[in-house]
């Protein structure tokens, strides 16, 4: 090993093995620590599942206060002008914004035609009814099932892709579901639609549960929505969750330390075309109909622009925010002008420019404005 001679002064080697060496390795290490004891906390990818959260409450207040302002509409909903079916379709658009917002809101990821889930829900419960056997918890679950194996499909071959390509692919796979239930008369109905879904009882352990009155398939939309929240809420705050929210700030990040990333974007996307077929069978139970419209670009945009409305991005309730809104604003301005969609876009427009946190991050600043004044 050679000395180098610096000054007239012996330096001691530097290779390999050397005590020098050995001392720079120990002072780069302690470097590296200190580091990584700083970085910060928000940061999900830095130290993935390394420090325990907060635990997540079991039953979250806004979920209970959402139950409750639904479960009691029928008896204030008809004395402020609206009417019970309104609230009906609130409540299964909620069920179907929650679950995309896992995609979109939770794991970053865009599908811009999702639409093709809830419609093949629809589809799914109808035919199974009118074909297989008139069974409540038959005809829903094999709609669910029928959502989960498409989504299964498209999440083979989209989720090795990210960004712009991802988007896309989505786009491409949700035109390719609504050209064949547009296209498939014999099975679809074709444009016309698959008529005649009836609204069948509820078999429970001692009991048969009508479900023929708006009043009566609203709460069991508003079960299935409490279940569906409390699943994605488990589902967000456990390490599954911290995974999905590590692959949205830095996929390359997560994938280098070691997380099959595909694997979680798959799942992601299977569990949201799942709780998509789930809205959409009830949504084609409530409509007694299925056509194809509801799988076209333009009726998946509408689930996208109530996350982004309701602040899905920064808070998990944005999705219940934003589809109340959104029904109620195309009712409510649909009553006065046939161009309600467009005076929504332009509000839209304006939230995304002045305020992108949507409603949810308006309403968490009133309330730190309130709590700051007080």
């Amino acid at each position: 090993m050679n000395h180098r001679s610096i000054g007239g002064r012996r330096q001691a080697p530097v290779g390999p093995g050397s005590k020098a060496h050995s001392k720079v390795r120990r002072r780069q290490h302690a470097s590296i620590t200190v580091i990584d004891q700083h970085v910060p906390l928000q940061d999900t990818c830095a130290i993935p599942l390394a420090v325990p959260e907060r635990p997540a409450s079991p039953l979250p207040w806004p979920l209970l206060a959402t139950v409750v302002i639904l479960a009691t509409t029928p008896l204030w909903l008809t004395r402020v002008g609206l009417y019970q079916y309104l609230a009906l379709e609130i409540a299964i658009f909620m069920i179907y914004a929650m679950g995309y917002n896992l995609l979109l809101g939770n794991s970053g990821l865009p599908s811009f035609g999702h639409g093709a889930f809830f419609g093949i829900g629809a589809y799914g419960f109808g035919l199974l009814q009118l074909r297989v056997w008139s069974n409540f918890w038959f005809d829903l679950a094999g709609a669910i099932v029928l959502g989960i194996l498409a989504g299964a499909l498209v999440a083979s071959f989209v989720s090795h892709r990210r960004g712009i390509y991802y988007a896309l692919l989505t786009i491409a796979f949700g035109q390719v579901f609504w050209f064949i239930a547009f296209k498939w008369h014999s099975v679809t109905g074709g444009e016309d639609g698959l008529l005649n879904i009836k609204r069948t009882t509820v078999p429970l352990a001692f009991m048969s549960y009508d479900t023929s009155s708006n009043e009566a398939l609203f709460l069991v939309v508003v079960t299935a929505l409490a279940g569906v929240t409390l699943i994605c809420w488990r589902a967000v705050h456990s390490p599954f969750g911290r995974v999905l929210r590590c692959i949205k700030q830095n996929e390359m990040r997560a994938r280098f330390l070691g997380y099959r990333v595909w694997l979680y974007k798959w799942l992601a996307f299977v569990i949201s075309a799942a709780i998509a077929a789930l809205a959409g069978a009830l949504f084609g139970m409530a409509q007694q109909s299925a056509y194809p419209n509801v799988m076209s670009l333009h009726q998946s945009g509408l689930v996208v622009m109530m996350v982004l409305i309701g602040g899905g991005l920064v808070s998990f309730w944005g999705p219940l925010l934003g589809a109340a809104f959104f029904i109620l604003a195309r009712d409510l301005l649909g009553a006065y002008t046939d161009t309600w969609l467009l005076w929504y876009g332009l509000l839209f427009m304006a939230v995304v420019l002045w305020k992108p946190e949507g409603l949810a991050g308006l309403l968490r600043d009133l309330g730190a404005r309130w709590r700051s004044a007080h």
